[in-house]
């Protein structure tokens, strides 16, 4: 049996957008939990949907665990199995690690929702927001939020 819950009603629905810019020193997973967090409390909406974008090809959005940083080493590991920097891929005009940037990002995403419930957003005890830097060189990455709800 599954049991479902209402959690709030929404009133009179707001939308809002907020830029978040994130600068990252290469190759490596950046936490953003707390900034996206304190965006979202500042909104005042209480209950909605956030929605946050990642506006690269080569940078990605993550939903992971925050409380051990080996989870963070052993996801960097993992891309770099998956997307190996010393294949002859045939886009390579940007050097050696932009393809391997670009399939890391195919295979983690640029979007993610989050729910928002009193004001903050519905993660799990262990959850963190991470933009993934998949380059090997520092970069400013550019996070758009929206956020609608009441």
């Amino acid at each position: 049996m599954l049991n479902v819950e209402t959690l709030s009603e929404g009133s009179v629905t707001q939308q809002i957008n907020g830029r978040l810019l994130v600068d990252t020193q290469g190759q490596g997973l950046v936490e953003i939990t707390e900034a996206v967090s304190r965006w979202v409390f500042g909104t005042g909406i209480l209950h909605g949907l956030l929605t946050v974008f990642c506006r690269h090809t080569s940078a990605s959005l993550l939903i992971q665990e925050n409380a051990d940083p080996d989870v963070r080493l052993d996801l960097m590991t993992a891309f770099n199995r998956l997307a190996p920097r010393d294949v002859a891929y045939i886009h390579s005009v940007e050097g050696p690690d932009d393809m391997p940037a670009h399939i890391r990002t195919v295979l983690s995403g640029v979007s993610l929702s989050i729910p928002v419930l009193e004001g903050q957003m519905a993660l799990g005890t262990w959850q963190g927001l991470y933009l993934a830097e998949h380059r090997d060189q520092p970069h400013s990455r550019d996070v758009i939020l929206h956020l609608i709800g009441a």
